[in-house]
């Protein structure tokens, strides 16, 4: 039997190709170690509304993957009404929000976490010091061999911290 972990990342259709071929680099990796990745719109689909689900899902897991991904965004107004006298960026590289929200919910349940991130992305979870987690770079392009492997020497401390969090969870009740 696998033990569930949940895997926040933007759904495939917001991923270019490289961020796909990386992220199943990921969940196969997560396949050798005989973890199951849950995560919204890819194994669970919501019966309740989106960020309940991902409670109940999260709330059975027993570890949790951060994948943070740029998704590009044109024009950005960081602060409305200020007066500016440089022209504000053309675009801004942000993490998908639900990687915010899906991190505070896995933290608050006290689950292991592994984060990883693409170079341009930072603020919340993915800046270094916010979490007692160490967070990871992603190449910028597909996984060479040699860096597939140092990702599996990574994962592997994460890994045993969540086998111990599976083998001693306990219920919690139902309120």
């Amino acid at each position: 039997m696998d033990i569930p972990v949940f895997v926040s990342a933007p759904s495939s259709e917001n991923l270019t190709r490289s961020q796909r071929a990386r992220y199943q680099t990921v969940v196969d990796i997560l396949g050798e170690m005989s973890l199951e990745p849950r995560a919204l719109g890819r194994s669970d689909f919501p019966s309740e509304l989106p960020l309940r689900e991902v409670f109940q899902i999260a709330r059975r897991c027993s570890g949790g993957v951060i994948l943070g991904f740029v998704q590009d965004v044109g024009e950005v107004v960081v602060r409305p009404g200020l007066t500016r006298t440089d022209p504000p960026p053309v675009s801004r590289s942000y993490p998908t929000p639900w990687n915010q929200l899906e991190a505070g919910i896995l933290f608050a349940a006290g689950v292991p976490l592994l984060i990883l991130k693409e170079t341009a992305v930072s603020g919340g979870v993915f800046d270094h010091g916010v979490t007692d987690v160490f967070v990871h770079d992603m190449p910028a392009k597909q996984f060479t061999a040699s860096q597939r492997k140092q990702l599996a020497g990574a994962m592997m401390k994460w890994h045993g911290k969540v086998q111990g969090h599976y083998y001693d969870w306990q219920p919690t009740p139902t309120r």
